[in-house]
């Protein structure tokens, strides 16, 4: 049978026929442009054999299986029989395949499910069904596909608390690079994507695969090549021993997996997942939001808190969200969590007071919660310390002064859904930041690992509130980026970048974050004139500068702030708000500068650009290179000129003074002259097609 051929957006996609097991992905890459399967035949019969969608020893793959598991007291590998293969193909717009196999005596039934999207981004999951009388114990299932023997790098990150998304680079050698997270969480450390790359690939040249696991519990990332030739990266969910065990007729899916490719560098390949994010509907505009934890932690009082909003309001912000301290007991970290009351003796007249004066000001209000943890010091752990996630006789050891409820339990889950419902209705709340302020340890739910059941609870908790108040918008926050995957961001509306608001810290964990995440669900915070976590002093236009690059909001005591500053702020605000439409919808672009010490990137439309010249640390070289702009039409002409305040102290050219107008071409590849800036500072720059 002749192969079959998914294409879009230059990727292509092809699949043998049907034969006795599994299909096979042949190609997984460059779009190969108007040809037949049959006319590949010859061709793709010299390529390296491709291991089936799931790898196993009988299909001649002696590395990590797709499917493991087992019975007790007997032993069948699976040896995968093709009931059905259907697809449906549109050159140039994707399409989908169908997989359905079994084996009647492993008793085990699959289903397998791959699409390509429009803009080139493949899909998978598969479905694993009992059919045999006993207990079927599931390890792993894992969604792979081929890379080819050219992939001789490998990129992923890794990070910790407030330092999330440090990448890093090695060869791709024979054997596993794995990336494992047990921490119930995606976590800081969580490599989110894990890319194969042709030597030396950088933001706009290479070429790359990349892979993601769209789960927020415990999930791996692998990449493997055996010497007998093939390649592959594979992700899924990381399930412990008796986690998923499936009596006849149940059945387990995995979570949806994300390839990508591109033959122009990172840049197009994290393109094609933006596109993806974007594709699940319009965002409303994204107000510019503050949030008062850096500003008063568990200080509430009312006259602070509305002259802090009323100084929003006048520096042009258009959200104001409450964060930690409102509830019950709530005055430090110790006590209070899961008391999800307002705290009568702090608010006597309930949050009306500052909801409706937040309101007038013409700001959206928003709330802080944390609903899938307890303190052991609460009326809720008191009253029902089985719901606590663990063994009641030996609880797992506390972070945060807090232990992790048990949200898969039909009662805890019950009453969140009452508190949050009750409360989003009496306050209108616009907007939940929802934390998750630790990892998952010793988690025991009915006797078994529970990260599976919390985090499907944890889903299906988000969904039903926002069926019951579909204009709520909800902020994925894990103490900052520790929970950033395409399963927590399928139900909500941004993610908390990072804890950190170091400016210097931001551009980079922003950078690589945004690879995965577009602008638009970033949030991005000016922090104080001296960081609260770091110490360091930064000027105000850069730390701007800094967040204007996404979904912009600030996290600082503005009542402490001079009247220059908060019309600084101010200034910055209103720029956000003009040039929103290109940085909320545009494709990222990041350059390849050759100075380690700056950073080159941006945002473009077909018809606008916003970049910013970003100065880390003192330069080695006597000049800066000049600013290739990426990602401009070289056909077009453009309009450049200096957006937002000046860097202080800075050496400016003379393109700087007045708009200039070159074509996209010169802007490509000669670049304009580059401005002298002191450390930790930066300049931005919007073209607009002439």
């Amino acid at each position: 049978m002749s192969p079959h051929i998914l294409s879009a957006a230059g990727v292509a996609l092809v699949l043998d026929g049907p034969g006795p097991g599994l299909p096979r992905v042949l190609h997984f890459g460059a779009g190969l442009g108007p040809v037949a399967g049959s006319a590949l035949e010859p061709v793709l019969a010299s390529l390296t054999p491709a291991p089936p969608l799931l790898p196993a020893q009988g299909d001649g793959w002696y590395g990590r299986p797709g499917l493991s598991g087992g019975r007790a007291g007997e032993h069948w590998p699976v040896r995968w029989s093709l009931d059905r293969l259907d697809v449906t193909a549109t050159p140039g717009a994707g399409g989908t395949v169908t997989v359905a196999a079994s084996d009647a005596r492993a008793g085990l039934a699959l289903e397998s499910e791959l699409a390509m999207d429009a803009r080139g981004l493949v899909t998978m999951r598969h479905t694993v069904t009992n059919t045999a009388a006993s207990p079927y114990r599931l390890e792993g299932l894992t969604c792979s596909l081929p890379v080819p023997p050219r992939a001789g790098e490998l990129l992923d990150f890794t990070g910790r608390w407030a330092m999330e998304k440090a990448p890093q680079r090695r060869a791709f050698g024979f054997g596993v690079w794995s990336r494992e997270s047990r921490r119930g969480r995606t976590g800081h450390d969580g490599t989110g994507l894990l890319v194969a790359g042709t030597e030396g690939f950088g933001f706009r040249s290479g070429e790359v695969w990349g892979v993601h696991a769209g789960w927020s519990g415990n999930h791996l990332h692998h990449a493997e090549r055996l010497p007998e030739g093939p390649a592959l990266l594979a992700a899924g969910e990381l399930l412990e021993p008796g986690e998923v065990v499936l009596a006849q007729g149940e059945s387990y899916r995995t979570p949806r997996v994300f390839f990508t490719w591109s033959g122009g560098g990172l840049d197009q390949a994290s393109g094609r997942l933006h596109d993806h994010l974007r594709a699940q509907g319009p965002l409303p505009v994204r107000p510019v939001t503050l949030n008062n934890w850096e500003a008063t932690y568990f200080d509430h009082g009312l006259d602070r808190l509305l002259e802090l909003a009323e100084r929003a309001a006048a520096a042009g912000i258009e959200r104001f969200v409450l964060d930690d301290g409102w509830f019950r007991h709530r005055r430090d970290d110790r006590a209070g969590l899961g008391d999800w009351y307002v705290d009568e003796g702090v608010w006597p007249d309930g949050l009306h007071p500052l909801a409706d004066r937040v309101r007038k000001l013409g700001m959206q209000f928003g709330l802080w919660f944390e609903p899938e943890m307890v303190n052991p010091d609460s009326d809720l752990a008191r009253e029902h310390p089985d719901w606590i996630l663990g063994q009641a006789e030996r609880l797992p050891p506390p972070q945060r002064n807090q232990q992790v409820l048990d949200v898969a339990r039909p009662q805890a889950y019950a009453y969140l859904l009452e508190r949050l419902d009750t409360l989003v209705g009496e306050y209108a709340l616009d907007y939940i930041k929802w934390d998750h302020n630790r990892d998952i340890a010793e988690p025991v739910h009915d006797g078994a690992p529970g990260v599976h059941a919390q985090t499907e609870a944890a889903y299906r908790l988000i969904d039903e509130l926002r069926r019951r108040h579909p204009g709520l918008e909800i902020e994925s926050c894990s103490s900052g980026g520790a929970r950033v995957d395409y399963g927590i961001l399928a139900r909500t509306d941004r993610v908390w970048t990072s804890d950190s608001n170091d400016a210097l810290d931001r551009q980079a964990i922003q950078r690589w974050t945004g690879l995965l995440v577009p602008p638009e669900r970033l949030g991005c915070h000016v922090g104080a004139p001296k960081d609260h976590g770091s110490g360091r002093r930064l000027p105000l236009a850069f730390r701007a500068a800094t967040a204007l690059f996404g979904h912009m909001g600030v996290e600082w005591d503005l009542t402490s702030a001079s009247e220059a500053e908060l019309q600084e702020l101010a200034t910055w605000i209103a720029l956000h708000k003009r040039l929103r439409p290109v940085l909320h919808a545009g494709r990222v672009v990041r350059a390849d500068h050759p100075d380690p010490s700056a950073l080159l990137h941006g945002v473009v439309t077909p018809g606008r650009g916003v970049f910013a010249f970003v100065q880390l640390t003192t330069r080695l070289t006597t000049g800066p290179g000049p600013l290739r702009l990426p990602g401009l039409d070289p056909a077009a002409t453009y309009d450049v000129r200096v957006a937002g305040p000046l860097p202080e102290g800075a050496g400016l050219p003379g393109w700087t003074a007045a708009p200039v107008r070159l074509p996209g071409s010169v802007l490509g590849e000669l670049g304009l002259p580059a401005p002298t800036l002191r450390p930790a500072s930066a300049l931005v720059i919007e073209v607009e097609r002439a």
